[in-house]
């Protein structure tokens, strides 16, 4: 990806309300575990990566990294960041519940929001 089109923020979606505090480490997955490395998203994939792999779920937490902190770990595989390493208090600047209605997509309960920002 060209420097110019690196993008400010991407996102780890998870299942569940973050730890609070945020510990300087953040608890790995299962599957960021079992794939070495944690994956990430940018605003525009976060709406539609939950449609595919959270769409069992009304609630969710999305949580937003500066992506300057934690480029020189991460790699663009398959047109996504990929952190080969891990991220915790230091690199997340805010977290954000989305909750979604019946089988609304979560690309329709997100649209609009202002939390997903490049």
């Amino acid at each position: 990806m060209a420097l110019d089109d690196l993008p400010k923020y991407v996102y780890k979606i998870i299942p569940t309300a973050p730890p609070e505090p945020l510990p300087a480490e953040y608890p790995l997955s299962e599957l960021d575990q079992n794939d070495g490395f944690v994956h990430l998203s940018t605003a525009e994939q976060v709406p539609s990566t939950c449609d595919l792999f959270f769409n069992h779920v009304a609630d969710l937490w999305v949580l937003k990294l500066e992506f300057v902190k934690i480029e020189a770990a991460s790699k663009w595989e398959g047109g996504f960041p990929h952190l080969y390493g891990n991220f915790g208090k230091e690199e997340v600047v805010s977290a954000q519940k989305f909750s979604r209605a019946g089988t609304q997509k979560w690309s329709e309960a997100m649209k609009g929001s202002s939390f997903l920002e490049n």
